[in-house]
């Protein structure tokens, strides 16, 4: 068997909804059959194989070539397999991804991981705002999973974030962690004004300083924590600069809150 691929073929004007073409939703299907998948493109349907060329019958590895930004919801809710973006994903990549893995070899939109519930997504560039975050109107985000992001994300990375990791290698945006429950995110680089801003539970790892800690958290001091190096530990099978921080991060300055609510989250700010 070879890799099933999608290669685009045609200069994008409006966007196209790519959620039918997954593991999940492809199996048993003959190669005519998948071209005959209609795809959302603006406000028409077209045909899979007016917008890509098709090649490959193993549809539980699925390659995406000369990818766009244009391209959306990129293996949504897809349980299985492995999903290969050649170029950029669009917005929603990964939506509600119950298992499996995404990689991306260049950036993606906004939302992306958006209420993952597990699974791995590998992003090669940026990340666009809500990273990790749920739907507006939604209170349960990020629910497991590992998403890694090589360069930055933007603002409201994990937004009702309730389980799983981020690990954010470059800088992050404003209102990192906003309104979790719990989880991790981790962010080597800068990040962005209110971190933690709202947060009920959970941790923000930062490896450097932020500007300011917000004022509705409790400086409780440094610590050598215990569990940090086997949480960093655990990181070491994914693709990720995380996993050799293992024998680095001895000592971190532990800040409470958000005290405005339920107060139970934490920063973690490395003094290392």
């Amino acid at each position: 068997m070879s890799t099933l691929t999608f290669t685009l073929k045609i200069s994008l004007q409006q966007r196209v909804d790519v959620s039918p073409l997954t593991p999940d939703n492809l199996a048993g299907k003959s190669l005519d059959e998948i071209a005959a998948i209609e795809l959302q493109n603006g406000n028409r349907k077209v045909r899979a194989d007016a917008i890509f060329t098709l090649s490959g019958d193993d549809h539980l590895n699925i390659v995406f070539k000369n990818a766009l930004d244009k391209l959306d919801y990129i293996g949504k809710g897809n349980s299985n397999g492995e999903i290969s973006v050649e170029g950029d994903g669009g917005a929603y990549l990964g939506f509600q991804l119950q298992g499996g893995t995404i990689n991306v070899t260049g950036s993606v939109g906004a939302y992306a991981a958006c209420e993952l519930r597990n699974g791995v997504i590998n992003i090669g560039g940026n990340a666009g705002d809500f990273l990790g975050a749920a739907l507006p109107g939604n209170k349960k985000g990020m629910q497991g999973g590992v998403v890694i992001v090589k360069g930055n994300a933007g603002e409201r990375v994990g937004d009702h974030m309730r389980r799983g990791s981020i690990l954010i290698e470059g800088s992050a945006g404003a209102y990192l962690g906003s309104r979790m429950t719990a989880g991790t995110i981790a962010v080597l680089g800068e990040v962005g004004a209110y971190p933690g801003y709202a947060m009920k539970r959970g941790t923000l790892l930062l490896l450097t300083a932020p500007s300011a800690i917000p004022a509705t958290f409790n400086d409780c001091g440094t610590h050598t924590l215990g569990f940090l190096p086997l949480l960093l530990k655990g990181l070491q099978s994914y693709q990720t600069q995380f996993g050799a921080l293992a024998d680095k991060v001895k000592r971190v300055r532990r800040y409470a809150g958000d005290m405005s609510g339920a107060g139970k989250g934490e920063i973690l700010v490395s003094e290392s």
